[in-house]
């Protein structure tokens, strides 16, 4: 009787593999669905360009000074014109607003290391293509450092700079080390495909609340923000890649920043709870003639809350200036 007991206790350890092995190989399938279906429901709106065997989605609108536009992670491009950025900047400058390799409707090969530096290149190689020169290039938070390796790429065609919630300095932050088992071969996959989009859709309210704090989250941002685009397997593989190589992206560009002659603002929220606004008060002493405005009562998102004040602050370091600044 034991025996026979035995023998039946036997196969639990295949049948437990088997079924994990078919839950996971279900979510793969349902995710990698959910995707495709959230393309559909979501097509691009602009225009694409292949550089370097990559294909960017990127909007062109407007006349003027050109104003590129560059988001930060989790989100898209389309981030600027939910701000309300890209409507205040249409009424002086053309804006250019790219997605960046992996978001949106971009494409991010496998083929070379996504750093800062690298994404700077291949959006510089981008507006030269389309006829772009001497841009203003405004970044949002990671955004930010990819364009800050714009300028100290191509000081001469890099007209001005403004900065938002950016992370400038090395510091010691463990979601670069949690994003690093995301960006991991294999187990990264893995994890994207299976229970990262399912752990997304569970902690993204608590990261717009985080991103917004202190200021409540903006009812045009919980309508129009996609978290299904977000949250498809291959942005959520940008996502962890670009916050794993957050830390030596700046490390490679923070003895450059004396370095910088255009014109540069900085603009951070005084709440920001993901870069403390000292990071962009320590960037303005590192950086002659810099400005610094710091938004009371904002936080990461500092360019959904103060859309007019970093219109201005593009419209402050573009040539000639022509134009009244924006109320």
């Amino acid at each position: 009787m034991n025996l026979l007991r035995r023998r039946r206790r036997a196969p639990r350890p295949a049948s437990t593999l088997a079924w994990t092995l078919g839950t996971l190989s279900a979510l793969a399938l349902a995710n990698h669905a959910l995707a495709r279906l959230t393309e559909r429901r979501h097509p691009p709106q602009g225009r694409f360009i292949e550089v370097d065997g990559t294909r960017l989605h990127y909007t062109d609108r407007g006349t003027g000074q050109p104003a590129l536009l560059i988001h930060g992670n989790i989100v898209t491009g389309d981030d600027f014109n939910t701000s309300g950025v890209a409507d205040l900047l249409l009424k002086t400058h053309r804006v250019i607003i790219f997605d960046r390799p992996g978001f949106g409707h971009s494409t991010r090969p496998r083929n070379r290391p996504w750093t800062a530096a690298e994404q700077a290149a291949l959006i510089h190689k981008a507006l030269v293509q389309i006829g772009i020169e001497r841009p203003v290039v405004v970044g949002h938070s990671f955004g930010a450092v990819v364009a800050l390796a714009f300028a100290h790429q191509h000081p001469e065609g890099t007209a001005g700079l403004v900065l938002l919630s950016g992370y400038y300095f090395p510091t010691l932050r463990p979601d670069a080390w949690m994003a690093a088992i995301g960006a991991a071969p294999v187990l990264g996959d893995i994890l994207r495909y299976t229970i990262s989009p399912v752990l997304g859709w569970l902690s993204i309210p608590l990261l717009k609340r985080a991103f917004f704090s202190p200021a409540a989250v903006p009812a045009r941002f919980d309508d129009e923000f996609s978290p299904s685009i977000s949250l498809r397997p291959s942005q959520i593989r940008a996502t962890n890649a670009d916050g794993a190589l957050m830390i030596p992206a700046v490390r490679a560009l923070e003895n450059s920043y004396g370095d910088l002659a255009m014109p540069v603002a900085i603009i951070a929220g005084d709440g920001d709870k993901v870069v403390f606004k000292r990071a962009a008060e320590r960037l303005h002493g590192e950086i002659p003639g810099s400005t610094l405005e710091i938004v009371r009562g904002a936080g990461h998102m500092v360019h959904h809350l103060a859309a007019r004040q970093v219109a201005r602050a593009v419209q402050s370091v573009s040539p000639g200036r022509g134009q009244p600044l924006l109320g």
